[in-house]
């Protein structure tokens, strides 16, 4: 009997990229790519009616870029592997995608064989990480002392800045033209990341982050 062909994703906001990885995909046998999307907004529409065993998604778009989509794939889809594909040798990238829980980081000059390795490994719960980014990925992150705001994302960074300016949560849409409910899901992830009991030691916190900083 013959195995199910894992079921991928790919987001990628260039069209030429993405169709590109979907062409290069289809022609391996166990891989199936089920859907496509331009960034992370459109591809979190798509997760839920596609059900894929695997995320392959561009780290830098605009709108919603990768870390922020593997964010939001660590709330709502916990279960889904997530691949970081970039041109980008960034170690500060590297390092806030697997903080955030990435499946893996690769290059996009990955060779076809190696990517398919690499989806193979991530559904099976594996990390991949790319030769070429091991070393940063293997850095120790810097400490909470040394650099508090580190794990944040680009959108937790921005929502933060105006908690910090002791903002409410209708303020802080209204500026960064949010729904409430997600600056509210990143001020919850803020307390999370940052260990703050309520917002008001979250403020003082950031406060002196940025003001340190």
């Amino acid at each position: 009997m013959t195995a199910r062909a894992l079921r991928v994703v790919v987001v990628d906001d260039q069209q030429l990229l993405r169709r590109g990885l979907t062409m290069l995909l289809s022609t391996v046998e166990d891989l199936e790519v089920v859907a496509e999307a331009a960034d992370g907004h459109e591809a979190l529409a798509v997760l839920a009616r596609h059900r894929p065993d695997v995320l392959l998604t561009d780290a830098r778009m605009p709108g919603m870029d990768g870390l922020d989509l593997l964010a939001r794939c660590a709330e709502e889809h916990p279960e889904l592997p997530v691949l970081l594909l970039t041109t980008f040798d960034d170690d500060a990238l590297v390092q806030g995608a697997l903080a955030a829980g990435a499946a893996g980081f690769l290059l996009k000059d990955t060779s076809t064989d190696a990517l398919a390795a690499a989806i193979r490994a991530a559904a099976r719960g594996g990390l991949v990480i790319d030769p070429r980014v091991a070393r940063a990925a293997l850095a120790p992150p810097p400490s909470a002392d040394e650099e508090p705001l580190a794990v944040l994302t680009r959108s937790e960074r921005l929502v933060a800045e105006l908690v910090a300016e002791g903002r409410t949560n209708a303020e802080i849409a209204a500026r960064l033209v949010l729904a409430e409910g997600t600056v509210k899901n990143h001020v919850s992830a803020l307390l999370r990341k940052l260990e703050e009991r309520d917002r008001t030691a979250l403020a003082l916190r950031l406060h002196r982050a940025l003001h340190e900083s």
